[in-house]
């Protein structure tokens, strides 16, 4: 046994309330040790002059003072200028020993002249039956691997010897190596530092041993080893020491050809491991790991000192090390086991075959093809808002991110959101983008059950629940208007909606919920910017909720949703508020549609609260001149079960469904009747049937909440379902067979908005424009169209949302008068200079005023005398004119222009980088999800009705 045994205590309050009492703990403990410690040295860290009396009363041969952020391998290297012994035992002011501690530890030391460190058995402060700590190694690439942490203590351990590090509280070091190695490495910040000792030792020459039946209580303070994780920063602080450990020791411990390369890999391997956070869903952590980068990279100074330690007493082979590492296959074996071994699994089977609704899917794909039987025949779909999309997925892309815009005799602006929206859409058929359109108009009905199913799923357990809820949303009367009028903004934000609620209603629990639920938020307010003012209300109090009732985390997570819409907004934002235009940005995106609104009277208000954007179909069907009253009673059982879900069991749960579709509700009110966009002199009201989707997602949700937890029996339950489902199935029956009775809006489509000569000319550039003058009641309404056709994600609010005229609109008004005018100038060469290839003269349509013909008439007559304007003929898109002489391309945007675009989208191409690897799943996120109900708003433990 050694002859001496010199205590060395480092204390540091921390601003810790309880850092006194545990402080006084371990005092009492020492003192209670069987075999007593010969000498004990205190440094105090600090001026706590509580800390300070505990200190000069404990009979340590020296308290010594030092600043309060002196580090515990600095304070020891303080307190070893004092060591007067055989032994030195390393202790803070929360390592409580048990009373035979130390006697176990020192048999542990003398057992062989090579043991020169004794590593004890680390429990909890309250939990003596946890292990903390028993015994450290490490990967064959550095990284620390606790080989006994958590785990409950059953002796399983205690046969174990030989080791290759331990925690560094409670270690008892020989003397003669702790001097001979210079005590611990200061440059590690306070982690794996009896590690980097035990690795030392062994490379000197000595051993390592474990004394499992020395029992150490730690209260993890933080003044030795890391701190407990209980707060953010300590959590953050933990993270950082770890990984700066782990980078010194990779640069210490390498070879030294390899310093250089590993120091040059510091940087590339934070941005490495930044990808793995965020897939690993633990974006906490990519701070923490830049700022070890940081940390290491100008530490080269500390690296050589320990490289120097190490050369000048080593005596052993890294080969000799080998055995004690931890292999990557028991790594695996021990994840399996953590992940194997956890209990109260209470996540039930999805049952997407077995409880029907994969048959729910099948029979909306088929009702969707009888409806439109010919859709699959159709290289486009026209009709309404719809119009081609790019020829190809070049140019979709091209619309998406340039800076030109396809529309306006030269407008340079940020697109439309919804531009990439449609280039996503496009791309899923890179060789004919439009056949996308046609695909999605198909598939909408069996999407909309798919996505309405999964939502339901959040609702309810009920396998026939889950597919009331499917047909609801389905058979909602704003899709299926969407549908026939050809709206597809409104269509994909419908299909959207489900998802984002799957996600976002889950959003708090895991990264990955919040991560795709943040990108599915983006595209629906790119979609519909209106809803944009609702789902901020929504974000703000769901932030409130998650951060009140499930901590700080959740409210991180909760918090990144709106990140990703804002970034993607952002350019149109900030373009529109250096033009004064803010509410111009609330238009809705894509084809300017007038559409037939409902009434401003009661029948109208009556009908959009029934969730009715226009008239369902019915009128028409019975010859009626306008939408009658009684269309609302087809939803009303489905409104008053809706509104019942208040009363059930899950209270919280009801009210925030029926307060979010009394928000979407309202939203759609405000919406009727405002007209921000324009086409040509026909002004655009704001299509409220997207807020009627957000307002349904509340209405179908409560009917299955009451549904669910209010109709308890089964014949009731039955029955009230039935009389909804069948009021919907009502109401959308004119919708289902609009197609079939030649009522829809929409049917096979163009591939091009223009005459076939200028698509084939305007294939392949978009350089190319086109002069369209649309005579009216009231003059000529000019436009221009770049490229081979007008197509959906080429419209740009720009155009259709301004409220003023800009500089370009008055430079093309004077061209349209010059061209239909005698006046002198030579106009044509405006055009060339311009890039303008042709001039089309619309066609005369079915109710046209006497005074537009009369103004197409002279429209072409002046046109036919104007010289260097050749005559191409009628079209079925109307009268061409050629310019005589070749045309170039028109000019790019300036460069000023593309700069900021390039910033802006790379930009947001890494914030949507970064939502996408918190949405990819992972089997750590899987795992986690498993121990967690998938119904949202149960109370902990609450078992849910099949």
């Amino acid at each position: 046994m050694p002859v001496r045994v010199h205590a060395l205590l480092v204390v540091r309050p921390d601003g810790r309330a309880p850092a006194a009492f545990h402080l006084t703990r371990t005092l009492a403990a020492l003192r209670e040790q069987t075999r007593r410690v010969d000498a004990l040295t205190i440094v105090l860290c600090g001026g706590d002059e509580r800390l300070r009396g505990l200190a000069e009363q404990s009979g340590a041969e020296a308290v010594i003072t030092a600043p309060a952020r002196t580090g515990y391998a600095a304070a020891l290297a303080m307190a070893s200028r004092r060591l007067d012994g055989d032994a030195v035992w390393l202790l803070a002011q929360d390592t409580a020993p048990e009373p035979d501690a130390l006697s176990r530890l020192a048999a542990a030391l003398e057992t062989a002249p090579s043991v020169a460190v004794a590593v004890p058995k680390i429990v909890d402060w309250d939990d003596r039956t946890r292990i903390v700590s028993l015994g450290r190694s490490m990967t064959r690439l550095g990284s620390a691997v606790g080989l006994a942490d958590g785990e409950h203590d059953q002796g399983q351990h205690d046969a174990s010897e030989d080791v290759l590090g331990g925690d560094v509280r409670g270690l008892l070091v020989h003397a003669a190596a702790w001097r001979e190695l210079d005590g611990l490495d200061p440059a590690l910040h306070g982690a794996d530092e009896g590690l980097d000792l035990g690795v030392r030792v062994r490379l000197a020459g000595g051993r390592v041993v474990l004394a499992p039946t020395s029992l150490i209580a730690v209260a993890s303070d933080g003044v030795a080893g890391p701190p407990a994780p209980r707060t953010t920063t300590a959590r953050a602080r933990r993270v950082h020491a770890a990984r700066v450990a782990q980078l010194h020791r990779r640069l210490v411990y390498a070879p030294a050809p390899a310093v250089a390369l590993h120091w040059l890999s510091l940087l590339p391997l934070a941005l490495w491991r930044t990808v793995l956070d965020l897939v690993g869903k633990r974006p906490a952590r990519i701070g923490p790991e830049w700022s070890a980068a940081a940390t290491v990279l100008v530490g080269l100074v500390p690296v050589a000192r320990a490289r120097r330690r190490i050369a000048n007493h080593r005596r052993a082979s890294w080969a000799q090390l080998a055995p004690l590492r931890v292999s990557n296959r028991v790594l695996r074996q021990r994840l399996v086991e953590d992940e194997s071994g956890g209990a109260g699994i209470r996540r039930t089977d999805l049952a997407f075959f077995s409880g029907g609704g994969a048959w729910a899917v099948l029979a909306a794909l088929v009702v969707s093809v009888a409806a439109l039987p010919a859709a699959l025949s159709w290289p486009s779909i026209g009709g309404g808002a719809l119009a081609p999309l790019a020829s190809s997925a070049s140019r979709l892309w091209d619309e998406a991110i340039g800076v030109q815009r396809p529309l306006g005799w030269d407008t340079i602006g940020p697109a439309d959101p919804f531009s990439l929206v449609i280039a996503l859409l496009g791309s899923a058929s890179p060789a004919e983008p439009s056949r996308a359109m046609v695909l999605l108009w198909l598939l909408a009905l069996p999407l909309a059950v798919l996505g309405g199913w999964f939502a339901a799923t959040r609702v309810t357990e009920r396998p026939t629940l889950r597919i009331v809820g499917a047909v609801l949303w389905a058979f909602a009367p704003t899709f299926l208007v969407a549908l026939t009028d050809g709206r597809p903004a409104a269509v994909i934000v419908h299909l959207v909606l489900p998802w984002l609620v799957f996600t976002g209603a889950a959003a708090h629990r895991s990264w990955g919920n919040a991560g795709t639920a943040s990108i599915l938020l983006a595209i629906v307010v790119a979609c519909a910017p209106l809803l944009a003012v609702p789902a901020a209300v929504v974000w703000f109090l769901g932030l409130i909720l998650a951060a009140a009732l499930r901590g700080r985390r959740a409210g991180f997570r909760w918090a990144w949703l709106l990140i990703p819409t804002i970034a993607l907004a952002a350019p149109m934002v900030i373009t529109r508020l250096r033009e004064n235009d803010p509410w111009s940005l609330l238009a809705d995106p894509g084809v300017p549609l007038p559409g037939s609104a409902l009434p401003a009277d009661a029948i109208g208000r009556m009908l959009l609260a029934a969730g009715f954007p226009a008239d369902p179909g019915w009128s028409a069907m019975l010859g009626a001149t306008g939408p009658s009253l009684w269309i609302v009673a087809l939803t009303a059982p489905l409104l008053l079960v809706a509104v019942g879900a208040v009363f059930s069991r899950r209270r919280l749960a009801g009210g925030i469904l029926l307060a979010l579709a009394v928000v979407g509700i309202l939203t759609a009110f405000a919406a009727a009747g405002i007209s921000i966009a324009v086409t040509a002199t026909t002004p655009i009201p704001l299509w409220p049937g997207t807020a009627l989707s957000l307002a349904w997602v509340g209405i179908a949700g409560g009917a299955l909440l009451f549904l669910e937890t209010v109709t308890t029996a089964r014949a009731a339950r039955t029955a009230v379902a039935a009389v909804v489902l069948s009021g919907l199935a009502a109401a959308a029956f004119p919708a289902l067979t609009a197609h079939a009775m030649d009522r829809s809006a929409i049917g096979r489509g163009d591939v091009s908005t223009l005459p076939a000569y200028i698509a084939a000319e305007g294939r392949g550039s978009s350089g190319i424009g086109t002069v369209i003058l649309r005579p009216t009641g009231s003059g000529v309404a000019a436009e221009v169209v770049w490229g081979g056709s007008a197509t959906v994600g080429g419209q740009s609010t720009l155009v259709s949302a301004r409220t003023s005229l800009t500089p370009a609109d008055g430079e093309l008004a004077q061209v349209a008068a010059d061209l239909l005018s005698n006046s002198a100038g030579d106009v044509v060469g405006r055009l060339r200079d311009h890039g303008i290839a042709f001039v089309l003269v619309s066609p005369e349509t079915a109710g046209e005023p006497a005074a537009a013909r009369t103004t197409r008439l002279a429209a072409e007559t002046a046109l036919d005398s104007r010289d260097g304007l050749d005559v191409v003929g009628l079209t079925d898109k109307g009268e061409l004119w050629r310019l005589s002489q070749g045309v170039e391309a028109r000019s790019d945007a300036p460069v000023a222009a593309r700069a900021a675009a390039a910033a802006g989208w790379t930009a947001t191409a890494i914030v949507f980088g970064i939502a996408l690897l918190l949405a990819l799943p992972t089997r750590g996120s899987r795992s986690a999800s498993r121990v967690i109900p998938r119904v949202v708003g149960l109370r902990p433990g609450r078992k849910v009705a099949r």
